[in-house]
């Protein structure tokens, strides 16, 4: 069995959804298929600016659920006949008329709990998954709409509910197993076991699909998005980024926890567990191979590529700290990280100093100013007393990670990294690199981000880059 995921993009309108239910009944020609699918591009956040609309009484809602109407309609009639129209244009009025009652009841009581902003949400998953399927239906593909929310049961946290995987495992086993046809199931969406809906927070979608390939026992993972696969780095920057055919599937964790666009880590862990792989293809270059995601017992290494890819963070700043009345003091960065802890503040890295006299921490720009007032909380008797001598805010800074499972036991490859980065006059302000040695983080000034990038890339994957070209000519 296959489990086949697409992204927004890729049913973001009639013709798009054409063109996946091609992908569709390919792949369920030889196999039996589940299809995850998105809501259509851009309509989860309409659907957000909707529920706050109708929260604030601005009326805003009544032009916005226009909008997501008129677009869902507009692709219904673009996919069906005249004489074919009237079933989905109905089932797709009544869901819309559903959502115009919830948003009456949130503008009457001026209130959108975050209970009712997940029924809200699901309505973009739901009317994509509404449309396609009858879409299959009319080409004869004998597809089977299912509710996620009767397959994955979780706890009551709206808006990144927890998964009862055993339970949901059970239930995506058996109604599955009972499936003739294709299934296609929303994305983002579960229920409390009292039936309430809840949503899966980010990347909602793709954790969706590897919770019912997980469950199924499938053979492969699809996930359907609008690149060609992984990249060796952000094209945009690096105009000879290349797409990686095989990463392991704690690389691709690395990469897209810094940036790259590469499935979101947290929703790749019910695939790892059962050792099912996952395909990253392209729904608008279907024949483009992909990158697959695997185990690394279950890939083949490259060996002569020194680094798997690059990624990078932007929008970084960093808060030294200096004082020697920290050195030698038990549980003085235990303060710190509490006091940040109960401001909700995220720290990216960290680095101390083996003399204990600085520590540097890592911030999203956005958390800077609240990080530094917390600190001065919590550590105001030291800098009255100069065991801490000052505080240091500084901002436009950029966190670059270079990542791969070769660098692991390969002596030189620090060095060969700063030695490159020197000679093209770039200043490192801060390094971190894990015991695993499959990733070396640093933080540069933010205007040098193109020419590090492009620095590295070079450096390490020349070689590949000309491979690559002789590959696609």
């Amino acid at each position: 069995m296959k489990v086949l995921k697409f992204g927004g993009s890729s049913v973001a309108d009639g013709e798009r959804i054409r063109s996946v239910a091609g992908i569709i009944a390919r792949a369920a020609a030889s196999e039996k298929v589940a299809v995850v699918l998105s809501a259509m591009k851009g309509v989860t956040d309409q659907l957000i600016a909707a529920a706050r609309a109708a929260e604030e009484g601005t009326g805003a809602q009544e032009g916005i659920l226009a909008s997501i109407r008129a677009k869902h309609f507009d692709a219904a009639r673009l996919l069906f006949g005249p004489a074919d129209q009237s079933p989905p244009l109905t089932s797709l009025a009544v869901m819309c008329n559903e959502l115009e009652e919830i948003l009456h009841g949130v503008e009457l009581i001026r209130e959108c709990s975050a209970r009712t902003m997940d029924l809200v949400m699901s309505f973009g998953e739901r009317l994509s998954c509404v449309l396609a399927s009858a879409y299959m239906n009319a080409k004869g593909m004998g597809a089977t709409l299912l509710d996620a929310r009767e397959l994955i049961i979780t706890d009551e946290h709206f808006g990144a509910a927890s998964v009862d995987f055993p339970r949901s495992y059970s239930l995506i086993l058996d109604r599955l197993a009972r499936v003739p046809g294709i299934a296609v199931i929303p994305g983002f969406i579960g229920a409390t076991p009292k039936g309430v809906t809840t949503t899966l927070g980010r990347n909602g979608s793709d954790y969706t699909a590897s919770i019912i390939g997980a469950g199924a026992e499938a053979d492969l993972i699809e996930i359907w998005t609008d690149v060609d696969g992984v990249l060796s780095a952000d094209p945009r920057i690096v105009p000879d980024a290349f797409v990686i055919p095989e990463i392991s599937s704690e690389e691709a964790m690395e990469l897209s926890y810094f940036g790259a666009k590469v499935i979101h880590p947290f929703t790749m862990v019910p695939a790892v567990e059962k050792n099912i792989p996952l395909l990253i293809k392209n729904s608008l270059n279907p024949d483009a191979p992909g990158t697959t995601i695997a185990a690394a017992a279950a890939i083949t290494r490259d060996t002569s590529r020194p680094i798997t890819g690059i990624a990078s963070i932007d929008g970084i700043s960093i808060v030294n700290i200096e004082g020697g009345g920290m050195m030698g003091i038990p549980g003085f960065a235990a303060r710190i990280f509490a006091a940040l802890a109960r401001d909700g503040i995220n720290i990216i890295m960290i680095s101390q100093a083996s003399s204990e006299h600085t520590i540097c921490l890592v911030f999203r720009t956005a958390e800077g100013e609240r990080a530094l007032a917390a600190l001065n909380r919590e550590l105001a008797p030291e800098l009255v007393t100069r065991r801490i001598e000052r505080f240091e805010l500084l901002h436009d800074l950029l966190i670059v990670s270079v990542i791969g499972e070769n660098m692991h036991g390969t002596p030189g490859m620090a060095g060969r990294l700063f030695s490159a980065l020197g000679t093209a006059g770039i200043n490192i302000l801060v390094i971190a690199q894990g015991s695993s040695e499959r990733n070396i983080s640093f933080v540069i000034e933010e205007k040098n981000h193109t020419l590090a990038l492009r620095t590295i890339h070079a450096e390490f994957l020349a070689p590949h880059v000309q491979r690559h070209k002789a590959r696609a000519g």
